[in-house]
């Protein structure tokens, strides 16, 4: 399949082949298997409607925070899913940061009292 694959790709691209030094081909077992993705979702899950903005990664978790105060989620299990946007750990990092200034807020506050 990675030969098919390169071989039609160089036909709009003439210098592919030749600059192709490895390949690696995984199927979703392999997925499973080998990076423990399970279902072999490379996205952490499928992106369907179940598992989509207030779901993503399970309901009361899509605020990136979790149940251990300091551990957050970004990864592709995070709304909005994988993908090369980087918004889940825009969003992520906004959580944290609106975290911190609470905590900061409350001890300036507890301080004046």
């Amino acid at each position: 399949m990675a030969d098919r694959v390169i071989s039609e790709l160089g036909e709009l691209l003439p210098d592919l082949p030749g600059a192709v030094l490895g390949r690696q081909v995984l199927s979703p077992l392999d997925l499973e298997r080998v990076l423990g993705l399970t279902g072999g979702h490379a996205l952490h899950g499928d992106m369907t409607l179940d598992q989509l903005f207030v779901f993503r990664p399970v309901l009361h978790y899509s605020d990136y925070r979790t149940p251990l105060t300091g551990l957050y989620l970004c990864g592709a299990g995070a709304h909005p899913g994988g993908g090369v946007t980087g918004a889940n750990g825009r969003n992520c990092a906004a959580a944290v940061i609106a975290d911190q200034r609470a905590r900061r807020w409350r001890r300036q506050r507890d301080a004046v009292r």
